[in-house]
């Protein structure tokens, strides 16, 4: 979820906003109806109210959301907009909408359940002949020379200064990745389009390919650099390239498992993949090096994923076994100690005062079991 300040850096992003904004007029025409999905603090619902909308249904499922309704009031928009503060997938609207704007990409489109969001809506809530924005993202790759941005992953591991041997966590950073910014003097070779999300089509929030270049320009590669281009209406374009101004999205760094030395006439072969499991994307790139393109000759052969990139502990592993046989901790007998209580009858504050007369030990005061019991409140109540 992202805070109040987030939201005031996307909105004084001016290219991002003008973008946006020539996008909605373009489409937006009097009595239309809006769907804003991962509305925020409101913005977009509240230009196409400017626009001339009839209606907006701007859904957010974070408490962003209480600002977006003040600020449609301050602005006299409270009777065109509808607030929904939920997941889009969890919505039932009374009409389709003509437009359905979102924004939910991170640094890649491929972020949380941005792609499932759109599929959703665009099945049951997009009118005939309606518009979505964005259209479209095309995803572009490089292999790119960046010993600083390498050296802010592996300089604490490699260089730790007491003598120590860190490869383990160095192994785990280099099957990360993150948000940069690089250059077009770092890339090594041109760039190469590996997906194209055409939100109209697109079924599936999987992306998976294979991209080879054959290089031009010595240097050493540290990784890949992924950017997209955002076509949000005819004519309407975004994009987080390198050399082009600079976006809130920033680039996607990629790191090798090692440095390579690169010369001209050396190919190197990636398969990337992203796969999304539950509410994050797994990422998997196989990078191979060939000298000359000679097959005999590899340089480098790397297989890395962000599976690899988070520390597992065998007790958590053991936990996620089919095998495994589980019991309730105290933790989860107060959870459904609280759950059950949760009838339609029993107030908050009653569920407080037994919860606290069941577990003395665990809470101290009347207050520390209402806390908890309205984190589970907010979670799933009605």
């Amino acid at each position: 979820m992202y805070s109040i300040f987030a939201y005031g850096k996307m909105i004084v992003d001016n290219l991002r906003m003008d973008a946006y904004m020539r996008a909605l007029r373009q489409v937006i025409k009097p009595g239309s109806v809006v769907l804003d999905i991962g509305t925020g603090t409101g913005i977009f619902a509240l230009l196409a109210c400017q626009l001339g909308s009839r209606r907006v249904y701007a859904i957010e499922p974070d408490d962003a959301i209480e600002v977006a309704r003040e600020t449609a009031a301050a602005n006299g928009y409270a009777e065109r907009i509808e607030f929904i503060q939920s997941r889009s997938t969890e919505v039932t609207l009374p009409e389709r909408a003509d437009v359905i704007v979102s924004d939910l990409r991170g640094v890649l489109p491929l972020f949380a359940s941005h792609i499932p969001s759109v599929i959703d809506a665009r099945r049951r809530f997009l009118a005939p002949g309606g518009t979505l924005i964005p259209r479209r993202d095309t995803l572009w790759v490089a292999v790119v020379e960046a010993p600083d941005l390498y050296g802010q992953h592996t300089n604490p591991w490699d260089h730790n200064g007491y003598g120590l041997d860190m490869r383990v966590a160095r192994q785990i950073v280099t099957n990360t990745w993150g948000k940069v910014k690089v250059t077009p003097e770092q890339l090594l070779v041109e760039p190469q389009s590996w997906a194209i999300l055409d939100y109209a089509v697109v079924e599936s929030p999987d992306v998976s390919g294979e991209l080879t270049w054959t290089v031009a320009r010595a240097g050493v590669a540290h990784g890949l650099s992924l950017w997209f281009d955002a076509a949000l209406a005819e004519g309407v374009h975004l994009t987080n390239a390198p050399g082009e101004p600079e976006l809130i999205y920033g680039n996607a760094f990629f790191p090798l498992s090692q440095p390579v030395p690169l010369a001209v006439g050396d190919m190197v072969s990636v398969v990337l993949q992203a796969r999304l499991i539950g509410e994050d994307y797994i990422w998997r790139w196989n990078t191979c090096i060939l000298d000359q393109g000679d097959t005999r000759r590899i340089k480098a052969s790397f297989a890395q994923s962000t599976f690899f990139g988070t520390p597992l502990s065998s007790t958590y592993l053991r936990k996620r076994t089919s095998s495994h046989v589980p019991m309730l901790n105290e933790e989860g007998q107060i959870d459904l100690f609280i759950i059950g209580l949760m009838d339609g009858i029993n107030s908050l504050g009653e569920i407080a005062r037994q919860i606290s007369s069941r577990f003395p030990t665990r809470f101290a005061t009347w207050r520390d079991a209402m806390n908890r019991v309205g984190e589970l409140s907010k979670k799933y109540s009605q």
